[in-house]
């Protein structure tokens, strides 16, 4: 196996044995960015320099005898809303592109660091996180390893793209309204969407208070774990990760269902006979939930950018404009109304997981569709692309709740499937996904 298709347990793993250099890891990746990268359009920014001084920081305390961390030698790169010390932090925008550099790192990119992983650089993005697509218009379209000619969907396209194809072992992302769950499905890639507050946010740019979750991308589930482990203060142990005790399972059914493809549909059903489950589940009110997750983040984000928005409106991608300007001219009423609806949302979804440990769900309602593709056929009605990609995982992001989306053989374009648990139970979640991995239903791999 070539070192950029080795997980980020192996490689460490390699390089604190002295099997390979952390300089060699780099360039063996390094390698595969500059001979793809000009395809796929993965990276806003490189900081190869300075990931050949954190490797070769890796080996020098390897020569001395010295402990390195968990991420020995690791690359990683960020989604482009993450602090970098010495670069502005684009947020996928024009307006931010010329901002003072960030002083100092996220702290998400701190603990990484910390660990000895080695950061490559920054990803490309929608513009502010509004979108599900990754069609930018300041940095161009991200491509889908799998299928260029088809999206990497959004907004974190370009983090699960650099995953899929071999360019770091890890990335980071942000999911407001599914922008980790739903681009690592369309991409065959594992996406831990934590609960709500459990990352902290510091040190990234916002898009929506109510809703902005930061995560990972990884190609296997002990890495996945491992990123979280180190991005939060608790522990998922490995102990967890091996768990066999029988999970009570459901697959949502009702809105979860409209407009699903035959495919995905199957995903579903393959994960839930994996667990031996042929139980449903209904989370009342799911279209409403999306509608009022519609409207607060349009408000929040509106709000956000309503100065710029009022001096450079121009300088904003075409497709994100209309709808911060629509969000801020929303009367306050109707966000009131929203935030009450979500409370009674809330606890539907927790009576759920009075029965279930955790619930199934498409990522998105079909695969990857082709870049520039402006609609998509959802129950029989053709409906603009853009908004409607993230059905399944709006509901979600709007009350919180924990997400590993896993990507589920597929002899066709990647597949992902949501496992949805109760608050704070990402051990739960991330030990399902194991139980999968060891099954053989899932695949994640290096592409092309």
């Amino acid at each position: 196996m070539r070192l950029f298709e080795q997980s980020a347990i192996a490689l460490a793993g390699m390089v604190r044995a002295r099997q390979v250099s952390a300089v060699a890891v780099l360039e063996a990746h390094i390698a595969r960015i500059e001979a793809l990268d000009a395809t796929l359009n993965c990276f806003t920014d490189r900081i190869f320099d300075r990931a050949f001084a954190e490797a070769a920081a890796v080996d020098a305390a390897l020569a001395r005898g010295e402990a390195v961390g968990l991420l020995a030698g690791v690359p990683f790169a960020v989604k482009n809303l993450f602090d970098i010390e010495s670069l502005p932090t684009r947020a996928g925008s024009k307006i931010r592109r010329t901002s003072p550099p960030a002083t100092q790192d996220a702290p998400h990119i701190t603990r990484l660091c910390k660990a000895g992983a080695v950061l490559l650089g920054a990803l490309n993005m929608d513009e502010f996180a509004y979108g599900f697509v990754t069609e930018n218009a300041h940095d161009g379209a991200t491509r889908n390893p799998h299928d260029t000619t088809r999206i990497a969907g959004g907004s974190s396209g370009g983090s699960v793209a650099a995953v899929a194809a071999g360019f770091a072992p890890i990335t980071l992302g942000s999911d407001t309204n599914g922008s980790i769950r739903l681009p690592a499905g369309l991409t065959g890639v594992f996406g831990l969407k934590p609960s709500y507050g459990r990352i902290t946010r510091h040190g990234t740019f916002p898009f929506v208070d109510s809703f902005d979750h930061l995560g990972p991308f990884t190609r296997n589930v002990a890495d996945l774990a491992l990123v979280y482990d180190l991005l939060q203060d608790d522990e998922i142990s490995s102990t967890v990760l091996d768990q066999s005790a029988a999970p009570r399972v459901a697959v949502l059914d009702d809105w979860f269902r409209y407009g699903a493809s035959a495919e995905m549909l199957e995903a579903v059903e393959i994960v839930a006979q994996a667990f031996g489950s042929t139980a449903t589940a209904t989370l009342p009110e799911a279209r409403r939930a999306r509608a009022a997750a519609f409207c607060i983040t349009a408000f929040e984000g509106g709000q956000l950018h309503k100065p710029n928005l009022i001096t450079r409106p121009e300088d904003f991608d075409p497709t994100t404009r209309p709808r911060l300007i629509a969000g801020a001219l929303q009367p306050a009423e109707t966000i009131y109304q929203a935030q009450r609806f979500r409370a009674w949302f809330h606890e539907q979804a927790l009576a759920l997981f009075e029965r279930f440990d955790f619930l199934l769900a498409p990522a998105t309602p079909c695969t990857a569709p082709l870049i520039g593709q402006a609609t998509l056929v959802l129950g029989g009605e053709e409906l603009p692309l853009r908004p409607n990609l993230g059905i399944y995982t709006q509901p979600i992001s709007f009350i919180g709740l924990p997400v590993v989306c896993v990507p589920v053989a597929s002899t066709g374009l990647p597949r992902g499937v949501q496992i949805i648990a109760a608050p704070g139970r990402e051990a739960l979640a991330l030990a399902a996904a194991a139980q999968l991995e060891r099954a053989g239903v899932l695949d994640a791999k290096v592409v092309p």
